[in-house]
């Protein structure tokens, strides 16, 4: 387990003229992301939130301790794509099987004989599921879907998990024309 903050949600677009703004949550119920408390950004700049309607909150930045509202447009337009995370030690453990993405990035990932295919370089999700990003010494990054059958074995104590990554297929650039 590290000890990586790990992401909650981000802050998306200004909505309206009096400081809302859109958030994306990565909580398993998005409406729970306000009750964490606290969140920070990668700065270490402190914000808590306050659902308005579906998505759209109110967002207050702590100064000395005290909120602070953001209630107009342009202060709002600069929080657009603020990452808001919460320690580690604030969260529950997981499941059996289930994983903190952020307690991914650095394991050693190995084949089924055992040999090392790279590390973990980076967790992707685009909404349909998340991806590995293995970092190796030739032929660049692989991308690997998180699923059961291309990651069977996630093993956090030893550092490690096991691959499976399906078959590559090259195409050539005068075939993708």
């Amino acid at each position: 387990m590290s000890n990586r903050p790990i992401l909650l949600g981000v802050i998306g677009r200004a909505h309206g003229v009096r400081g809302l703004v859109r958030v994306t949550s990565h909580t398993a119920d998005p409406v729970a992301l306000t009750e964490y408390g606290p969140l920070s950004d990668p700065s270490g700049r402190q914000f808590t939130l306050h659902w308005v309607g579906e998505g759209i909150a109110e967002v207050f930045q702590l100064v000395a301790g005290q909120p602070v509202k953001v209630a107009d447009r342009t202060t709002a337009e600069r929080l657009t794509n603020t990452q808001l995370f919460i320690e580690r030690d604030r969260l529950p453990a997981p499941e059996a099987d289930e994983y903190y993405l952020a307690d991914l990035i650095g394991l050693t990932a190995v084949g089924a004989d055992d040999v090392p295919v790279g590390v973990v370089s980076a967790v992707h999700d685009y909404g349909a599921g998340a991806s590995l990003e293995l970092a190796r010494d030739a032929g660049g990054s692989l991308l690997v879907p998180f699923t059961a059958s291309c990651v069977p074995e996630v093993d956090l104590a030893a550092g490690r998990l096991r691959v499976a990554p399906p078959d590559e297929i090259d195409v050539p650039a005068e075939a993708a024309a």
